[in-house]
């Protein structure tokens, strides 16, 4: 038997099991990287929706609470607000602080910082509410004072949207700058909302 016949042909065989060997490796490794990189997509998919939706819920009931918070004003002008009317308000202040607990664990540094601007805000005029409804306001509170700081909490309301937003890719900074200079609807007056209260104030023969 030839030696050298042998020796190629082993070489020879060894060689096409290497070479699928090593192409079978590659495949894997390929396969490997397209399951990861799905991963990937679907992770960040899942986070996006995550974030949409606790950012509809917050905006949705910080929006509840700040109207919750006017119509509280509102009552106490006209009358002494009864146990029907302290349960609507705390229950949009809670039903806000539960969503306000979860966007902290879940927005970005970005969304955070103008929606604690947002929180304190409320937080802020939720306080003086319930001090004017309990007869202890501090010195240079009124109704009227509440209501303008009451009011002011839209435009808070708007940048705090308009920065979920931009972070679920939904408006450039173009429409951003726009946005910014298109009040909300539901916002009222501010010079015809302080004059409600004090009118109020002044009595009808001031």
């Amino acid at each position: 038997m030839d030696v050298g016949a042998v020796l190629i042909a082993i070489t020879g065989v060894a060689g096409t099991l290497g070479g699928a060997l090593l192409t079978q490796r590659g495949a894997d490794r390929a396969k490997k990287r397209e399951m990861e990189m799905t991963r990937a997509i679907q992770e960040a998919r899942e986070n996006r929706e995550l974030r949409r939706s606790c950012y509809t819920q917050l905006h949705r009931d910080a929006r509840q609470f700040a109207t919750a918070l006017s119509r509280h004003l509102y009552v106490m002008r006209d009358r002494t607000p009864g146990d029907e009317d302290v349960s609507a308000l705390e229950g949009t202040k809670d039903a806000y602080r539960d969503r306000w607990s979860e966007t902290l664990m879940i927005a970005p540094d970005a969304v955070i910082v103008p929606a604690h601007e947002l929180n304190e805000a409320l937080t802020r005029v939720y306080g003086q509410v319930k001090r004017l409804e309990q007869g202890n306001p501090r010195p240079g509170e009124s109704l009227q004072s509440a209501a303008e700081a009451q009011h002011a909490l839209w435009s808070q309301i708007r940048v705090t949207r308009e920065t979920m937003r931009r972070d679920l890719g939904i408006t450039a900074d173009v429409g951003h700058e726009a946005a910014r200079q298109t009040p909300l609807i539901s916002s009222s007056n501010p010079t015809a909302l302080a004059r409600d209260f004090q009118e109020s104030l002044d009595g009808p023969d001031s």
